[in-house]
This record gives C-alpha cells, sequence and structure tokens, in this order.
C-alpha cells in the first residue's frame, strides 16, 4: 500500500480524504488533527466561535462528501437545529446558517468518509489532539515527526492542509487581541469602548461575539422598517463597538445569482491564458480591457453610469466606489439590504455583480505573471473590486449591524491611508488625521495574511526548502512543491495562506474541493504509473 499523511482534518483535508478514498487501489492514509476531534476545521469549531458568527456560504455553493449540508441538516432533529437559533422547517439550499453547524456537518462527514474507506479496503488511521511538529524529504520516503510519538513516522506522500493559521495568544496587552480567534471567544468583554480593526464579516462576526455578551437580538414582526430590534442589557450603556478600515465601507449583502455559474462570453479561460501567453509587459492593462468589454456586455447601463469607457485598472476602483464612498455606511447598508432581499424574492440577477463574481475566478490567474509594478496596482486597484464583490456577507449580518446602530451600539471608522496603531497595556489607540480614537479592548479582525517560507511550521522541512531558495518553492498544477532535489513533488502544499502568493483569492470550500480532488487525482495516477501491469489489465478489462 501506498502510505499517505494528510496534515490537517479541516476541508481541504477531508475532500483530499473524500477523493483518494475513490480510486482503485487500497491506500494507507494516515490522518492528524492538532484539535480534540478531527473533521471539524478552526472556522467552524465550536470552541472557536460563537453560535452568532454566520458561515457565509450556503448549501447550494457547498461541494457535497457523502451527502449534501441541505440533506445533513433534515436528518437532524427539529431540537438540535433550534439550540442554534435555526428552523427546520424553514430549511432550504441557499440559507446562511451558524458556522459552527457546519462544523457539525463536516464531523459527520468526517465518520462516514472514515467508514467508507474501510469498506473499500483502504486502511485509515488517524490521531487526534496530535500536532505534527516537523516534516524532512528523505531518497525513500518522508519522516514525519509529531508531539505525541516517539519515533518519527515513514509515509510515501504527504499532504499539508493545515488551514488558517492564527496567532495563539493576545500579544500587546490584556484588552488585545490579535485575531476573533485569539482568546475572544469566551472571555468576558466588559461593557466600554471596543475597537474592531476590518469590516469584513470577520470584523462584523467579532463586533456580534462582544454585542451578545451585553444583549439579545430580538425579531419584531410588527415593526414597519425593521424585523430585528437589539435589546441592550440595562448594566451595558456604555458599550460603543466601532468597525474601522481604511475607506469605512460596509460589505454588502450576498446577492443572488445563478449556481453553477453562467460561463463568461469575453473575458474566457482560454482568452486570459492567450495574454499570459503573450508577455507580462502590458498584461494587467490586457486583461483589464477584456473584463471592461466582458462588464459592458453584461450590464451596459452600470457601466454608462461609472463611465467605465474612460476607465482603467489604475481608476475602476474608484470608480466602483464611489458611490459608495459618498453615502452614510449606515443608510447605503440599509437600501442594499432592501434590494438584495428584493432580488432574491424575484430571483433577479444584477448583471454587473454577477459578471465581476465571475472574473475574478479567471483574472486571478493573472497574478503569478504579472511584473512586480502591476502587481502593486492590481493589489491596490482591481484585488479591491473582487474581494468587495465575492466577500458579500449574510443578509442577516448586515440586519444585524442595523439593528445594533438603531441601538445606538455601533459605528464605523474610516481611518484613511496613513494612520498609527499603538497598542498599550491599558488599551490601544488610533491615530489618524482627524485625532485619536481610544479603545479599551481592540480586535485585530482583517483576516488571513498569506505566509511565506519563514512562517512553514516544520523546521526540518523549511532548512531543506532554504537550501535552494530564500522563497516558497512554485507548486505544480497538483499542488505538490517543484522542489526535484528533494523530491518534493511527493510533498503536495495544500495550505491556503501559503498559497495566496499566487492565488490572491484562494478561499471558501469551494476550493478547498477543488484542491482536494486535484491532490486525490495525482495520487492515484502515481499509483497507477507504479503498478503499469494494473493499468494494462484495466485498459483490457
Amino acid at each position: 500500500m501506498q502510505r499517505i499523511a494528510i496534515i490537517g482534518t479541516g476541508p481541504t483535508g477531508l475532500y483530499t480524504l473524500a477523493a483518494l478514498i475513490d480510486g482503485q487501489q487500497s491506500l494507507a492514509i494516515t490522518l492528524y488533527e492538532a484539535g480534540d476531534q478531527a473533521g471539524v476545521g478552526m472556522p467552524y469549531d465550536e470552541h472557536a466561535n460563537h453560535r452568532a458568527m454566520l458561515a457565509n456560504i450556503a448549501s447550494i455553493e457547498i461541494p457535497p462528501l457523502t451527502c449534501t449540508y441541505l440533506e445533513w441538516l433534515r436528518e437532524q432533529s427539529a431540537g438540535f437545529l433550534a439550540g442554534y437559533g435555526v428552523a427546520k422547517e424553514t430549511l432550504h439550499d441557499r440559507q446562511f446558517l451558524p458556522r459552527v453547524l457546519l462544523g457539525h456537518y463536516f464531523r459527520a462527514q468526517f465518520l462516514a468518509l472514515v467508514t467508507k474507506a474501510t469498506e473499500r479496503n483502504h486502511r485509515v488511521t488517524v490521531f487526534e489532539g496530535c500536532r505534527v511538529t516537523d516534516l524532512q524529504a528523505g531518497d525513500n520516503a518522508l519522516r514525519l515527526w509529531t508531539n505525541r510519538h516517539a519515533e518519527p513516522a515513514h509515509f510515501d506522500r504527504v499532504v499539508i492542509a493545515t488551514g488558517h493559521v492564527w496567532p495563539s495568544t493576545a500579544e500587546g496587552g490584556p484588552g488585545y487581541f490579535p485575531s476573533p480567534w485569539s482568546g475572544l471567544i469566551g472571555t468576558a468583554i466588559p461593557a466600554g469602548a471596543v475597537g474592531v480593526l476590518g469590516t469584513s464579516l470577520s470584523g462584523i462576526d467579532a463586533a456580534m461575539a462582544v454585542a451578545v455578551q451585553h444583549g439579545c437580538f430580538q425579531e419584531q414582526s410588527d415593526a414597519p422598517d425593521s424585523t430585528l430590534r437589539f435589546e441592550l442589557n440595562g448594566d451595558s450603556a456604555d458599550l460603543c463597538i466601532t468597525l474601522m478600515s481604511r475607506s469605512g465601507l460596509l460589505p454588502e449583502a450576498d446577492f443572488y445569482c445563478p449556481i453553477p455559474h453562467q460561463p463568461l462570453r469575453i473575458a474566457t479561460p482560454e482568452s486570459i491564458t492567450r495574454e499570459i501567453d503573450a508577455g507580462a509587459e502590458g498584461l494587467l492593462d490586457r486583461v483589464f480591457t477584456l473584463m471592461a468589454r466582458e462588464i459592458r456586455d453584461a450590464d451596459p447601463r452600470w457601466s454608462d453610469g461609472i463611465a467605465l469607457e474612460e476607465q482603467n485598472a489604475d481608476t475602476f476602483a474608484d470608480a466602483y466606489f464611489a458611490n459608495r464612498a459618498e453615502r452614510n455606511p449606515f443608510r447605503w447598508a440599509q437600501r442594499n439590504l432592501l434590494e438584495v432581499e428584493r432580488n432574491k424574492r424575484d430571483r433577479h440577477t444584477v448583471p454587473w455583480r454577477y459578471a465581476l463574481l465571475r472574473l475574478h475566478e479567471v483574472v486571478e490567474d493573472i497574478a503569478p505573471h504579472l511584473n512586480e509594478h502591476d502587481r502593486e496596482r492590481f493589489n491596490t486597484g482591481l484585488r479591491r473590486v473582487f474581494i468587495d464583490n465575492y466577500a458579500a456577507v449574510p443578509p442577516e449580518s448586515i440586519r444585524r449591524v442595523l439593528a445594533l446602530r438603531a441601538a445606538g451600539v455601533i459605528d464605523v471608522l474610516a481611518m484613511g491611508q496613513a494612520y498609527q496603531m499603538d497598542i498599550g497595556d491599558h488599551g490601544t489607540v488610533i491615530k489618524t488625521a482627524e485625532g485619536e480614537h481610544r479603545f479599551q479592548v481592540f480586535i485585530d479582525a482583517r483576516g488571513q495574511k498569506a505566509l511565506d517560507l519563514t512562517d512553514l511550521p516544520f523546521p526540518r522541512l523549511r532548512d531543506q526548502l532554504l537550501a535552494h531558495s530564500d522563497e516558497l518553492p512554485p507548486v505544480g498544477d497538483n499542488y505538490t512543491l517543484m522542489v526535484p532535489e528533494i523530491g518534493g513533488h511527493r510533498i503536495a502544499l495544500a495550505a491556503l495562506p501559503f498559497l495566496m502568493h499566487d492565488r490572491p483569492f484562494v478561499q471558501g470550500i469551494a476550493v478547498c474541493a477543488e484542491i482536494g480532488a486535484t491532490i486525490g487525482g495525482s495520487i492515484h495516477r502515481a499509483a497507477q504509473r507504479r503498478r503499469p501491469w494494473l493499468a494494462g489489465y484495466d485498459d483490457e478489462h
């Protein structure tokens, strides 16, 4: 049997396992999970997330493992779902639910996959509460060390699927949290000035985790303008949460569109590939021309409204955000929410939004081919537009923000481009051109940052790679490290933070599924090459 190790059992690890056990050849698969339970995934772990935090993906978008998310939900008891604020009779495939429910789903899928693997004559070993501490490529095998085993284990292939990386403890003071997953959940937050750096879903979720310690949300069916109200506890009158970012813009609500996505007509994968093949010089501008043609073809009226014909790769972002930046963020959010809810009722797709959503998937391919100057232009321009579009948040999250605003609990701060952040023992101070803002509690919720070779948590492998370059080695189409000198093709780097340099939009469960399927298929093909007589037998029969 080929010996395969998977480090990490979040979504990427699960989809890799699913792909591996679907092959014809029996494999010996060992899964290592640092957490208490394999299959849950840190973003969905009940110990790291509050039940008020919502997942921004619905069942219709989640590739099934042994069953769809919706099918699993419908198998659960009404009482279990009610514990998470979900009514069983209201379940549907476009619903945004508490992210910890996804953790329960993935755990159940993991257990089902292990059973399925055994039935298909694979040998599966699972180590929970077991952290892999080192990895080394040898001539004949890969050696893997853990905190629970005295001797290294030997494998033919290893999949690094360690997922997101967050600071484990707060640094800088008792009221500072370097991420929402660094001790915030379970910590009593005083009713005072709370700053949240980041206005994306992570920032909103951090605000919700604080808010529900000091009040509760109540449905108001008789209210003419809003169906949600936040009731603040009597002893929490001093609570003031400030969401902040450079622009001070709130994200928009997730919008209705056809799934699976319809193909693009102009900026197709083939046309993007042709531009890449034409060379790095002028690549960004050539691709923007294709983008603009695609958007205009989809929505001429919106294109005229932002003078698309006059825009370029550097000005498009400002034109895109201009109307929103001039409005009060909460009024804009209210209007956007009403529009989104109306469109979902009517099953109406806003053409320019849908065009941008599909465009980010093909435009991402140019990232590793841009020269340094154009990469900077891309990061400060088009990248912001695409992230704003695909990172739209659940409408319920916007409803909650508006309810907090109506209760006088939340505000938004535009920090501008030149701001300073001073973290001290007695709080955090944000200095902007408009003045100083002091916070008793401060949460950095800017999300996952791209990681480089120095962040690799395996010292021996890191040293082997540093012997050839001080940068992360290229990753092949099958996600294996392209370092022939150490047999790097045997190691698949499937941890999203390490892929973000060349894939700036790599995120989400659908991407995890694509990565897992690619790695699994690659391992099966390699196994077949090792047994040509078996491949011949299959061809003949």
